[in-house]
Order: structure tokens, then C-alpha cells, then sequence
């Protein structure tokens, strides 16, 4: 009987890897046949969006953020929720203008879209929340 069962599992794993053999062979045969990605980037909006932003507030000792930076008292940089580390965006309120990027995604205070260290706040002279644009900042010429 146990011949019988050794034999079964045999030739149920030989049909299961010739399945896994027949899948692979279809997927890459697909693959070649669609010739290169088919996939383009888009330009990434240059108008001027509105966010309700302030101050996350004072620097704590080694606070580091959730894109892996330690905050120092003259850091500047952004926090938004959804916008990728790193992402360069351009912040302006009144004539001023500061290009920076985004340093965290977790908001410290809840009615917020976005939030800016304090030396950014000072700059921007964002003394509580308020309505600021931005737009993601783009090559000169662009």
C-alpha cells in the first residue's frame, strides 16, 4: 500500500511541475511577444495646488523621520502622507517662494495636508495653520 502511495505522489508532483513548466513557457512567450514595455511617464502637474500646512514644531533629540532623516533646529523640509521621500516641490505663501522635499509622511497634527519644519514655517512666515500652495518643482525651463 505504501508503494501504492509513493507512486501516487510521484506522478502528482511530476504533474504539477510540468504545469508550473507550461505556465512559465506562456508567460515568458507572452513577454517577448508584446516587444518592449509599452508603459511611458507622464509629466508631473506644474500648476499650484493649495494644502492646508503648518509647523510641525520643535525638533526633539535625534527625531528621526519616517523617510530615515534626523532632524536638526535648521532642517527645512516637508511632511506629506502620500508624496513619495525625496520628492523636490516647491512651497509659496505670499512672494515668497522655497524650494524643498519631502522629509516625512507621517503628520504630527490631524487637519493638516501638509506640515513644514520650523525654520520652513519661519520662512514662510506660517505662524499656525493656514493655506500655502505648492507644486512639484521642475527642471529650469520646464
Amino acid at each position: 500500500m505504501s508503494d501504492q502511495l509513493t507512486q501516487r505522489l510521484v506522478v502528482l508532483g511530476a504533474v504539477a511541475l510540468l504545469g508550473v513548466v507550461l505556465a512559465l513557457a506562456i508567460i515568458e512567450r507572452r513577454a517577448s511577444d508584446d516587444g518592449p514595455s509599452r508603459l511611458t511617464s507622464a509629466a508631473a502637474p506644474s500648476g499650484w495646488n493649495t494644502a492646508f500646512a503648518g509647523s510641525r514644531g520643535a525638533v526633539g533629540d535625534a527625531q528621526r523621520t519616517t523617510c530615515g532623516q534626523v532632524l536638526a533646529a535648521g532642517s527645512l523640509g516637508v511632511t506629506h502622507p502620500v508624496l513619495p521621500c525625496g520628492a523636490k516641490v516647491v512651497l509659496r505663501r505670499g512672494d515668497t517662494q522655497v524650494l524643498t522635499e519631502v522629509i516625512d509622511n507621517t503628520l504630527v497634527e490631524a487637519g493638516r495636508q501638509l506640515e513644514v519644519t520650523e525654520e520652513l514655517a519661519r520662512m514662510l512666515e506660517l505662524e499656525r495653520t493656514a493655506e500655502i500652495e505648492w507644486r512639484f518643482a521642475t527642471e529650469a525651463g520646464s
